[in-house]
């Protein structure tokens, strides 16, 4: 089971962190990956300086800026970690 955690400390929040969780959300169903990766919420990530901050697997942290880039980092990370299309 792939795990990508998404950090909802103060920072993050306050930029969006929730929005990211519902699209990560709508990603994994839309993959129908749900058996594969499993997503969880984080208090501080430690890195708070721009955007939110999320971690897929064992990686280390990813700022995420906006919405838009979302499903094109799930394609690039996600899916190959899992042996998705």
């Amino acid at each position: 089971m792939l795990v990508i955690t998404v950090c909802v400390g103060s920072s993050c929040h306050l930029r969006g962190s929730y929005q990211v969780i519902e699209r990560l959300e709508e990603l994994i169903k839309l993959y129908q990956l749900e058996n594969k990766v499993e997503l969880k919420a984080s208090f501080c990530m430690e890195n708070c300086s721009s955007g939110i901050t999320i971690r897929i697997g064992e990686g280390g942290p990813i700022t995420v800026f906006d919405l838009t880039e979302l499903k094109k980092l799930f394609v690039d990370q996600v899916l190959p970690q899992i042996g998705g299309r």
